[in-house]
C-alpha cells in the first residue's frame, strides 16, 4: 500500500499537467456570425384531423353510437387503401347535455349526452385528400377538424441550403473584418440551429366540404448555422 502512493502520484501528474496548460491557453480572437439559407419544396405528405359526434338520452347510448359510426369510418378508411399504420382515433369524450333554466328551476338537468372522438389520418401521397375527405365524410364523419401539409425528408432536403448557409456567414463574417480592419482565418466552430426533426405540419384551412379541390402549395424550409472565424494576428 505504501508503494501505491507514489505510482499513482505519477500516472496522475500527466493528466494534471496537461490541463493547467491547456487552462492556461487564451482563448484566440474571433468572429462569430450566424449564417441563413431556405429552399422551396412541395409537400409531399399530408394529414387529416375528422371527428364524429353523436348524441342521445344515455352516456351508454351515445358512446355506443360513437363506436359504431367510427368504426364505419375506419373500414372506409381500410377500404380506401390507407394504411392502417397511417390512421389512428384519440381524444373520445363524453359531455352532459343540461337543460336551460327557467323561472320554475334554476338547477339545470342533465337531458342527454355527447359523445366525441376523432381520427388523424396520415397520407403518403397528397393526391388522394381530396378524395379521402369524401370517403370520411360518407362514412360518417361530422366535424372536419382541418388538413395539414408538410415534408418527410427535410434534414436530407436542406442540404444544398446548409452549404449556403455557410457561405453567408463566411460572408457576414467578412464584411465585420473589414469594417474592423482584421483578417479572417479559418472557420473554427459550426454550429448548426433547429436541427430539422420529425416532419412538421402546416394548417392549410381549418374545415373542408366534402368534394372541393385542395392546393397544397409550397413549404419553405429554413436552416441557420453559427460559425466562428479565427482572426489572424502578426500581420
Amino acid at each position: 500500500m505504501m508503494r501505491a502512493a507514489p505510482l499513482l502520484a505519477a500516472l496522475l501528474l500527466p493528466s494534471i499537467t496537461l490541463t493547467q496548460i491547456a487552462a492556461a491557453q487564451p482563448t484566440p480572437p474571433s468572429i462569430s456570425v450566424t449564417g441563413e439559407a431556405s429552399i422551396s419544396v412541395p409537400p409531399d405528405i399530408a394529414e387529416i384531423d375528422a371527428g364524429v359526434t353523436t348524441e342521445a338520452k344515455t352516456a351508454r347510448d351515445a358512446v355506443e353510437a360513437n363506436n359504431t359510426q367510427m368504426g364505419k369510418v375506419l373500414l372506409a378508411l381500410k377500404s380506401a387503401g390507407v394504411a392502417e399504420k397511417d390512421y389512428q382515433t384519440s381524444r373520445l369524450s363524453l359531455t352532459p347535455q343540461t337543460s336551460t333554466r327557467t323561472p320554475t328551476s334554476q338547477t339545470p338537468q342533465i337531458v342527454g349526452y355527447t359523445a366525441r372522438n376523432r381520427v388523424s389520418v396520415r397520407l403518403r401521397d397528397i393526391t388522394k385528400v381530396a378524395s379521402v375527405i369524401d370517403t370520411l365524410i360518407a362514412a360518417g364523419v361530422n366535424d372536419m377538424g382541418g388538413i395539414s401539409f408538410g415534408v418527410s425528408n427535410a434534414s436530407k432536403l436542406l442540404d444544398n441550403a446548409r452549404a449556403e448557409a455557410v457561405a453567408d456567414a463566411r460572408r457576414k463574417a467578412d464584411i465585420y473584418a473589414k469594417a474592423a480592419n482584421v483578417t479572417l482565418g479559418n472557420a473554427i466552430s459550426i454550429t448548426e440551429e433547429g436541427t430539422p426533426g420529425p416532419p412538421v405540419f402546416r394548417s392549410k384551412f381549418a374545415a373542408a366540404p366534402a368534394s372541393v379541390p385542395v392546393a397544397s402549395g409550397e413549404e419553405t424550409l429554413r436552416i441557420a448555422v453559427s460559425v466562428s472565424y479565427e482572426i489572424k494576428t502578426g500581420q
